[in-house]
């Protein structure tokens, strides 16, 4: 595992007046903490600090480097980065101190390499964890896990138990979840059921349209004139009746 450097520096105080005054000048605060030593309030430069982020992967360890000998040399991870809710940048970040001599537990994403069997026969590749937690020394804290899924077929599963693990470095894990499986090809529709989706109610969206001028009413609009005609002949009944009188 490659080790690089991060400046850093102490602050004394960290009321939110002051910890603005950083963000201003380009500064992160930031805390390192350890399991036997008190927190540390400090600031580091945030170009340099953003570099080490999207390099984590690659490179965990961190060294910083001050000014103080309370803080020079010490080595810690990355534990934790708090971003902006709409910049997105770096406000806060959290550093776990490391001794390199023990080891400890991280997790590590999963990288998922081959073409599975199952893939090929239609089925579709569906990882269901993106990273394990594993323990091994510091300096020993790979990039990635690789997982192999080229014998995977259509409903197989690849559980963590089954994961090769390089070195010294230890899968930790209370039950044998499940890493990655491949799911059964989807089945499309009927036509005749999409036809059968298609119906609607009258008066609804997508309803046909009322019927054109020049076509025959419907049944029940015909009974509705015949009985407006059958009143109307009984007035003119009425009318010649008088006449005769």
């Amino acid at each position: 595992m490659e080790t690089v450097e991060l400046g850093c520096e102490k602050r004394d105080t960290h009321t939110k007046g002051e910890v603005r005054a950083l963000r201003r000048i380009g500064k992160v605060p930031a805390i390192v903490y350890g399991p036997r030593k008190a927190t540390l309030p400090v600031a580091v430069p945030g170009i340099e600090l953003k570099a080490r982020v999207s390099a984590a992967s690659r490179q965990r360890i961190i060294r910083l480097k001050s000014d103080s000998a309370e803080l020079d040399n010490r080595h810690v991870i990355i534990k934790q980065v708090q971003r902006g809710p709409i910049s997105g940048d770096i406000i806060h970040a959290d550093f776990y101190e490391v001794d390199l001599s023990e080891r400890l537990r991280v997790g590590v994403p999963l990288k998922f390499v081959g073409r599975a069997k199952g893939v090929a026969d239609g089925g579709i590749l569906q990882p269901l964890i993106r990273q394990i937690e594993v323990e091994c020394l510091p300096m020993e804290i790979p990039e990635f896990v690789e997982v192999d899924v080229t014998d995977l077929g259509v409903h197989d599963v690849i559980h963590i138990s089954a994961i090769k693990l390089g070195g010294n470095v230890k899968p930790i894990f209370d039950t044998d979840e499940a890493v990655v499986s491949v799911l059964p090809p989807t089945v499309e529709a009927a036509p005749v059921a999409a036809a059968a989706a298609v119906e609607t109610v009258p008066g609804e969206a997508g309803a046909p349209e009322a019927a054109a001028e020049g076509e025959a009413p419907a049944e029940g609009a015909k009974e509705a004139a015949g009985g407006k005609k059958a009143e109307g002949g009984k007035a003119e009944g009425k009318k010649a009746e008088g006449g005769k009188k």
